[in-house]
């Protein structure tokens, strides 16, 4: 019997981006039907799947297949599968809310852009293939039964917030999406979708690569209106740039073409097809934990799974694409195939030829591939540094980073180590939270003055590969603000002269500071602090305290710049008249400031304001 219907709410969210969609703000509406043959395909996907692992699942598999069915005198569109289909706690939780994280972000940048084509452009950022619907439809009824149970669900919305869903009897298997349609209106770029010469345009155009047939039925006609080829397994010749897009954005759930396509084909021990993309954008869960990554594994053309981590390091986790394997069982799980050694060469392979194609790119005359390629992967791609000891070489070579060389364009640190100069033995770097604070840090004063290049480093990934890094073409990293820099030998009667002065501040200081020296990295500042060359930096110490990680105290040294006109006087005041209060205040003074220079925080700052008010008062 048909349950009655109950009325829910959209979470608010979906509610909103409901709206967004009825108004109309993407120019190009052929694209819902894409997204609904693709859910389709998936469904079928999934069944073929589950059957194949549960043999007892009570499921109708002789002939998967996606019907298309145009009815111009009631206005409807469907779009119907017979594939793994939903529960009513599915169609609750895919359906009736948007689960994916990142919603509110996209609804608030779609309100700031007003270009339709942007707009468009961010919807691939996130899984709401199934709102697009509503672009064209006044009113979408969804039918569906999960595969082996016998109640299906009957659910329905006109897209005002709310949605009715009920249980209902005797539907078959799968799923299917009936749309009933808004007027033609061509100025709004509202087709006659119950034209079946529009429905075949658009699919061979967006969906003729889809490994189910696509029906349509035509007077007494039922005709297949895609290929059904897959591209992989096509000469390149024979697929064009157009197809080559259309069938990254059904993989990777994009609305935007890729950046790059990859291809690969190995013959021989095993035998395998790749066919990946390099996309033009970041999603926005690059870097939260609960992203999925991985590329999509099939095994003879049969699809196996999503995401496949095993064959994708965690680095380039934005590699989409598809592994189609000839020699691997269709009974694999993602447990057995971190294990499998066919596996593991294969995914060797493919980080290289990902690697080598960046490369490519950043040798192109035409930069702004891998330019775009780099501000939106690069953060991403430098954790490869810490994880990927094979290839550290060659993600090194793909690498650019800011430096002091040029404000603007960045540099690779092959096109670093050609400029450095005659005897120099280091790559010099600072790392730091932006730009500005580190090209104002006491530390390159010297480094600048004599004309020698530091790398910028900002991302905090850059705090932790440098250590783990020994160097590149024979040359060591260095950091301007770690260990001591020679830049000029300090003369043995420097050293004397303020022998005295830095005994005494190294025992005033203890509390803050292990050492305190003089320094050949300043020019005009008169002091910075330094760490040891194997210390922990400031801001590393504060991301693993931030992660609840237990730090010892790290003390640094204070360095002093022997030809500043305080620090002479400072030394002067000592020899005659010994240590004092008003000098300790001084010294503590010194290094609050010298804290401060680095973007470092103050122990206490109540006090050092004090300080510092005193000392100002005595110059009035």
């Amino acid at each position: 019997m048909t349950t009655s219907a109950e009325t829910l709410e959209f979470q608010s969210e979906a509610r909103q981006l409901l709206q967004l969609m009825i108004h109309s703000i993407y120019s190009n509406k052929d694209t819902f039907l894409r997204e609904l043959v693709s859910n389709a395909s998936d469904a079928l996907d999934k069944l073929r799947l589950e059957a194949f692992r549960d043999k007892e699942l009570q499921a109708d598999t002789d002939d998967l297949h996606i019907e298309i069915e145009t009815d111009p005198e009631n206005r409807t569109l469907t779009v119907r599968d017979n594939g793994i289909g939903m529960s009513r706690d599915d169609v609750v939780a895919l359906i009736g809310t948007i689960a994916k994280s990142g919603t509110a972000e996209f609804l608030k940048k779609l309100k700031e852009t007003k270009d339709s084509a942007a707009s468009q452009d961010l919807i691939g950022q996130f899984g709401i293939g199934f709102y697009a619907s509503f672009m064209v439809a006044d009113k979408v009824t969804l039918l569906t039964r999960h595969a082996g149970s016998d109640e299906g669900v009957r659910w329905e919305s006109e897209g005002e917030g709310t949605y009715t869903i009920e249980t209902v009897p005797d539907l078959p298997q799968g799923t299917s999406v009936v749309l009933h349609l808004k007027p033609e209106d061509a100025e709004d770029q509202l087709f006659d979708y119950t034209s079946a010469t529009k429905i075949k345009q658009i699919v061979k155009k967006y969906s003729d690569f889809i490994t189910w047939p696509i029906r349509m039925t035509e007077g007494e006609e039922v005709a297949t209106v895609n290929s059904m080829k897959a591209l992989w397994a096509r000469s390149s010749s024979d697929v064009t740039e157009d197809e080559y897009n259309e069938f990254y954005k059904h993989v990777a759930h994009d609305w935007n073409d890729p950046l790059e396509t990859i291809r690969l084909q190995a013959e021989g021990t095993f035998e395998y097809q790749a066919l990946l993309f390099l996309p033009g954008h970041a999603p926005l869960d690059l870097f939260m934990r609960e992203r999925k990554r991985g590329v999509q594994l099939y095994v003879k053309r049969v699809f196996i799974m999503d995401d496949c981590e095993a064959l994708m390091p965690e680095y380039l986790r934005f590699v989409k694409g598809v592994v189609d394997a000839q020699d691997l069982s269709l009974n694999v799980s993602r447990e057995i195939l971190q294990q499998d050694r066919q596996i593991q060469l294969i995914r060797r392979r493919l980080v290289k030829k990902v690697l080598s194609t960046v490369k490519t790119l950043m040798a192109d005359e035409n930069p702004y591939k891998y330019e775009t390629f780099w501000k939106e992967f690069g953060r991403a791609v430098k954790e490869g540094l810490l994880d990927d000891h094979e290839n550290r070489t060659a993600i090194l070579d793909i690498c650019s980073f800011a430096s002091t060389n040029d404000p603007e364009k960045p540099t690779s640190l092959r096109e670093y180590v050609e400029r450095m100069k005659d005897g120099q033995e280091h790559i010099y770097y600072l790392t730091g939270e932006s730009r500005q604070s580190i090209e104002n840090s006491p530390h390159l004063e010297a480094f600048q003055a004599k004309g020698y290049e530091v790398l910028v480093l900002t991302d905090p990934i850059d705090e932790m590969w440098v250590d783990a890094v020994p160097g590149f073409e024979e040359k060591q990293f260095q950091s301007v603000a770690k260990g001591e820099v020679e830049l000029d030998e300090t003369s043995d009667e420097k050293k004397e002269e303020f022998s005295g002065l830095l005994t005494w501040l190294t025992t005033s200081l203890a509390e803050q500071v292990k050492e305190v020296r003089l320094s050949s990295r300043l020019t005009t500042s008169p002091a910075c602090i330094v760490g040891d060359t194997n210390d922990v930096t400031p801001t590393l110490e504060k991301m693993y305290r931030a992660m609840g990680q237990e730090m010892p105290q790290i003390k640094r040294i204070l360095e002093l710049n022997p030809d500043h006109p305080l620090v002479s006087g400072l030394r002067s005041s000592f020899a005659e008249n010994g240590e004092s209060e008003g000098l300790a205040e001084t010294a503590e003074l010194l290094y609050g400031m010298a804290l401060l220079a680095e973007g470092g925080e103050l122990g206490d700052p109540a006090r050092f304001t004090k300080l510092l008010a005193k000392h100002l008062q005595k110059t009035l």
